[in-house]
């Protein structure tokens, strides 16, 4: 028995108000499940037409279930593992514009359309130069919009009322400035006139967004359970974690059209997004990586044994609480409630997040993840972050290779894995040579854009810890650090 809106009674039909580029696992698991929620709590009275972005997709299969799949959510909330399932019904069809370019174009026509969200890849919003206006669909999703856009400008007559609120989610920075740039590129290359640029600009909202949550997906590993307790084939389960935050740069007027607050979600409206990437790269990315090389020398594997534990736990605690959170602009109050979600998400018992798969390219991640956070509490503390510090050393440590006798597989850019390889190989066993290794990494400006030797008190400091890690050991090093 196969799901579909026979066999779902609560099947429901909406206005078509919002046109989505991407049918996979995240936007299933984040927008459509947002829109799902406004439309059975808040009365948005809305539903999404999909557009498949790629030759290749699910388009096929989504309508064969009447658009109708099954979301699983599970994680940690108010302390306790929880697991909901539910089915979601707010997309009314799916598009496939390489067979249905006239469909897809019509969509435009639609007076009551108003949101065009998007999850194409990070390498999705680009400019196709061969794309053309003209010679069908368009391969670029930049290039399909443009030529929807366009439909609907010369539908409507140019009416600045008709124009959309469009929020890309694609993990790049300034995401919808850059869609828009690409958009005018498009429309200056086909000629399409000043008119229609000017509609562009004058009836269209660009917001650029920063997406949050960790979507697993099709539940291959365990399907055949999922089927058993769900009584009915679903080809499109999706799973995702408790924890949702949707940070859209715009106008406020948008929460007239959207009633976020009235369905309980984790949107915030804000003038300037940049606080909170800078908070998500800092509190969820930046403990990630100072995690990594002092829980692994320890003997730990998973994220989630790590946070679990009474040592390595603490640490990962006081990194957040006593040192990034400190240099950061937002509310504390904010900032510590984003944190304890923060936690619960690491405890996460259904998401096995191996410590070696955070591992990859840790030096450049320390650069861009943590070191903002060390330099910053430094000029505002005048003193060196500890755990910060202790991190950077147990990292260098990592880069040796080797946990007791057993071989690390490092993975990193070949310059970065040759460094270590020719320190680590000439390291004499004293005090000078550790700080020989220290100095060098941290002077290594291809990695960190400048020679940290420069930081007051930083060599030292680094050269101090690393020296306890190899003399006693990660487990008795990270006492002394706390």
């Amino acid at each position: 028995m196969k799901l579909n809106k026979e066999l779902y009674k609560e099947f429901k039909t909406y206005p078509e108000k919002v046109l989505q580029f991407g049918e996979g696992n995240f936007l299933r698991a984040f927008v459509d499940w947002q829109i799902d929620k406004m439309n059975d709590e808040a009365g948005f009275n809305g539903s999404i037409v999909v557009v498949q972005p790629l030759e290749n997709g699910l388009i096929d299969m989504l309508n064969d279930q009447d658009c109708l799949y099954t979301l699983y959510l599970q994680g940690i909330q108010n302390g306790q593992a929880s697991k909901t399932h539910k089915v979601i019904n707010s997309i009314s069809r799916g598009i496939n514009p390489y067979r249905d370019y006239n469909e897809y174009l019509q969509v435009a026509e639609n007076p009551e359309l108003r949101f065009i969200v998007s999850n194409t890849t990070e390498a999705g919003i680009a400019f196709d130069e061969n794309d053309t206006l003209d010679g069908g669909c368009q391969k670029s999703y930049p290039g399909k919009l443009t030529a929807l856009l366009y439909h609907r400008f010369n539908f409507f007559k140019g009416d600045n009322s008709k124009g959309f609120i469009i929020i890309p989610c694609e993990l790049i920075d300034r995401n919808g400035e850059k869609l828009r740039e690409i958009i005018l590129k498009y429309a200056e290359k086909w000629n399409l006139g000043q008119a229609f640029a000017d509609w562009i600009d004058n009836a269209n909202t660009f917001c650029c967004s920063l997406v949050d949550r960790i979507v697993p997906g099709y539940p291959r590993d365990s399907i055949d359970e999922v089927r058993e307790e769900l009584g009915y084939d679903d080809n499109l389960v999706d799973v995702g974690e408790m924890f949702h935050l949707w940070v859209i740069e715009g106008p406020q007027s948008i929460k007239n059209e959207l009633p976020i607050e009235e369905a309980g979600l984790n949107i915030k409206v804000v003038d300037d997004m940049t606080p909170y990437r800078t908070r998500k790269v800092r509190i969820l990315n930046g403990p990630h990586t100072a995690m990594v090389p002092v829980a692994y020398l320890y003997g730990l594997e998973t994220v989630g044994e790590s946070v679990d534990h009474e040592v390595i736990g603490k640490y990962v605690h006081d990194v957040i609480y006593d040192e990034i959170i400190e240099t950061l602009d937002l509310p504390h109050e904010e900032l510590v409630e984003f944190a304890d979600a923060i936690i619960e998400r690491f405890q996460n018992p259904y998401v096995k997040h191996f410590l070696m798969s955070i591992s990859l390219n840790s030096m450049s991640k320390y650069k861009t993840r943590d070191l903002p956070s060390l330099t910053e509490y430094l000029k505002r503390k005048g003193v060196l972050p500890k755990k910060l510090v202790f991190s950077l050393a147990a990292l260098i440590e990592f880069y040796k290779g080797k946990r007791g006798e057993e071989d690390i597989q490092l993975a990193d850019d070949e310059d970065i894995l040759e460094l270590f390889k020719g320190l680590w190989s000439n390291y004499d066993g004293t005090k000078e040579g550790l700080n020989k290794i220290a100095t060098s990494v941290l002077a290594y400006e291809k990695n960190w854009g400048s020679n940290l030797n420069d930081i007051p008190n930083l060599t030292d400091e680094v050269s101090r810890y690393l020296e306890i890690i190899e003399k006693v050991g990660m487990k008795e090093a990270v006492k002394e650090v706390l």
